[in-house]
């Protein structure tokens, strides 16, 4: 077991220093580790069969649907409107702009499911925003990236339908009404953060709107928020499934895209479809390499060789969790979400368990704690796209960052000790 863990781990982290993609990481170094015991063809015949079976899940459906709506309104004038809405109902407070901009994150990061679209689409309209009001562009950027994490929160989420794959079968409606409190408290640390560094700063605030212009403005954001509600109360209410939900967001962005605000042309479609259809196959390689990935650990054993050790180490559960979350933010340091929660969930779950963490809390728990690798160096693709739109350097963002980061830990810490957080919604409304 020692020598496949370490030609596992070397093989892994060589490919991806040479920058190799992650997803031919995991596979290549899953293949060259069967090697040891087995023949090329049997090893290539084994991980092609758990590739296949890992993505043979009809929850998964709800990924491609997903995507899909996000693109659309992604095209379709919402990040424009939910900034606008923002603006009118907080721009007036300390620090103004950062709170609009952490606010729209929120929304259009749940709406689309997808921190990096929400990171391009209020970044680039935020960061110049805020740059001419006196703000730091590298503040501006720091904020837009760290915001946009809230999104593999608050659904509808991508990355929490995964967990409930590798976790065995947690509720996937469950998950969802978990992560609004753990994503509204995590967009309310980073808004406290954003005051406490305006005004120490002496940004200024925007001006102060009369109702009569700031209801136009709510209203013209509306249809956009009633995503969620037509979402999530459907899948709790019973009416459709995960996957049917996507398949309803999708019509319903199409709708609210191309009859209601009329910025999406039908000559658009093929072009957005094409770029769905791009996303969902790099997502969808990436799960079935992190699936044979995951079977070869727990074939290796070493989900209990780590449950072991981390017992060992300590049979105080605050110590152990400690542990955990420290390696998971190192390993979001370094993977993306996707593989990163296909892979550990198996290893940590069972010690989550065994401590009396329910499987619902741990899912929360470690969305939460890899969306902080999403802004971490080196491979932090939000950190990246903050990067491009804002059109400076990681070295440059790293200083506004850290309060961010802190803020972003002291929540982790909330959600992970506190199953209330977590479990408090799910609990009651019955699920």
């Amino acid at each position: 077991m020692a020598l496949s863990v370490v030609v596992l781990l070397a093989l892994f982290f060589v490919l991806l220093l040479i920058n190799v993609p992650i997803s031919f990481c995991i596979g290549i170094a899953t293949v060259a580790t069967l090697l040891i015991n087995v023949d090329f063809e049997t090893a290539v015949s084994t991980v092609s069969q758990r590739m296949v079976g890992g993505i043979d899940s009809f929850a998964l459906l709800a990924i491609p649907f997903f995507i899909l709506s996000g693109l659309i309104m992604g095209r379709g004038g919402i990040a424009r409107r939910l900034i606008e809405c923002a603006m009118a109902l907080i721009g007036a407070l300390p620090g103004g702009l950062a709170l609009v901009n952490v606010v729209s994150c929120m929304l259009f990061g749940a709406i689309s499911g997808s921190a990096v679209a929400a990171t391009s689409a209020i970044g680039s309209f935020m960061v110049p925003q805020m740059e001419s009001k006196g703000y730091s562009r590298d503040f501006s950027a720091a904020v837009t990236a760290a915001a946009a994490t809230t999104g593999m929160l608050i659904p509808p989420s991508n990355i929490l339908i995964i967990y409930a794959i590798a976790s065995g079968g947690v509720s996937i409606a469950a998950l969802f009404v978990a992560g609004y409190l753990p994503g509204i408290l995590l967009g309310l640390a980073l808004m406290l953060v954003c005051a406490i560094y305006a005004k120490a700063k002496g940004y200024p605030v925007g001006d102060r709107l009369q109702w009569s212009q700031v209801l136009p403005k709510v209203g013209a954001a509306l249809p956009s928020l009633l995503l969620i509600v037509v979402v999530i109360g459907g899948i709790i209410g019973g009416i459709f499934t995960a996957t049917e939900a996507g398949a309803v967001a999708v019509i319903y962005a199409l709708v609210l895209s191309m009859v209601f605000y009329k910025e999406v042309k039908p000559s658009q479609l093929p072009g957005i479809l094409l770029k769905a259809v791009e996303t969902t196959a790099i997502v969808m390689f990436l799960i079935a390499c992190s699936s044979a990935m995951s079977w070869l650990l727990s074939f290796e054993q070493i989900p209990q060789a780590i449950s072991q050790a981390l017992v060992t180490l300590s049979d105080n559960p605050i110590v152990i969790l400690l542990i955990i979350n420290l390696v998971l933010i190192v390993v979001g340091a370094f993977l993306d979400m996707t593989p990163a929660v296909l892979i550990f969930t198996p290893i940590f779950l069972p010690v989550a368990e065994s401590l009396g963490m329910s499987p619902l809390h741990f899912g929360i728990m470690i969305v939460l704690n890899l969306s902080i690798g999403l802004c971490s160096p080196p491979v932090g693709s939000v950190l990246f796209v903050g990067c491009a739109v804002a059109n400076t350097t990681i070295e440059r963002l790293l200083k506004p960052l850290l309060p961010l980061y802190i803020a972003m830990f002291a929540v982790l810490m909330l959600v992970t000790y506190v199953p209330a957080i977590s479990e408090a919604l799910p609990r009651w409304m019955g699920l």
